[in-house]
């Protein structure tokens, strides 16, 4: 960021401010906070411009829906005016740091998704079909192809996915990367879902499945329950191909998770996997 003064000026331009003051929301790269209330996103080694897009269509979505998310300030997609594809959005007020899992709480995280999964969606150019979470990544492939060393357990499970086939779920709006950093709270309360640069249209599964792994490992294997329960209570549905939903959800990880910082994370993955694969 230091170093690219079209993209600083263009921001500064956008916001109506000569300075302002940058501060990075990821350790050294971007996102980036803006005088306390916007943040910028631009590419960096770990996010490529069509995320940036991903991310602008998403907003787009979510504002005229009126979504729980930021709003979009302006976006350049080409890099004409800021140099490099770049968005601004506003700065939601809340935390990321989830509460405690209580029932409650779970419920009201998984109630949270069906704002989102009440849309209904065709897939587009910056909004792709997602048939996994973090579709960007697809560990089991690495797996299959000797990229990633394996398990008994997950090539189980990647055997019984594969063979089982997608559901014909109806597609819907998806963030795509449902786990607690990208929650914002406030009174125990999901306020505004962040960070959409996987953003995308698929089964409701994706995005519930997803945050019932994240819950799995954060808190143990009876907090997908409440999940389930605060999902299907909101929306009225019952929640369908859980099972499938999950083991993908939990496949779509690295082999081992001892960078989560989570003790026993990986056991709680594995855990939360072989309960899916008693039911798919």
């Amino acid at each position: 960021m230091r170093e690219n003064d079209q993209l600083r000026t263009w921001a500064a331009a956008v916001i109506g401010c000569d300075v302002f003051d940058i501060q990075p929301l990821h350790e050294d790269q971007g996102p980036w906070r803006v005088a306390d209330r916007y943040v910028l996103r631009a590419p960096t080694p770990r996010i490529g411009p069509r995320m940036v897009a991903t991310g602008v269509a998403a907003l787009q979505v979510a504002a005229e829906y009126e979504l729980p998310a930021p709003r979009l300030i302006d976006a350049d997609l080409t890099g004409e005016r800021a140099g490099v594809p770049a968005s601004l959005e506003t700065l939601v007020p809340g935390t990321t740091s989830w509460p405690v899992g209580t029932p409650a709480t779970l419920r009201a995280a998984g109630a949270a998704l069906t704002r989102l999964h009440a849309l209904s969606l065709r897939p587009a150019e910056h909004l792709p079909f997602r048939p996994r979470p973090i579709a960007v990544d697809d560990f089991a492939a690495d797996r299959r192809s000797g990229l990633m060393p394996t398990t008994p357990l997950l090539q189980q499970a990647d055997d019984l996915v594969t063979a089982h086939g997608l559901p014909s779920d109806p597609a819907v709006f998806l963030h795509g990367d449902v786990w607690p950093g990208n929650l914002l709270w406030s009174a125990n309360q999901v306020t505004a879902f962040i960070d959409w640069k996987t953003a995308g249209v698929g089964a409701p599964g994706v995005d519930l499945s997803e945050l019932r792994k994240q819950a799995a490992i954060t808190f143990g294997l009876q907090a997908p329950i409440h999940v389930l329960t605060g999902w299907e209570q909101a929306s009225g549905l019952t929640a369908s191909h859980v099972a499938y939903w999950d083991a993908v959800a939990a496949l779509n990880t690295r082999t081992t998770l001892d960078d989560w910082g989570i003790p026993n994370a990986t056991t709680r993955r594995n855990n939360f996997l072989e309960a899916a694969l008693t039911h798919l």
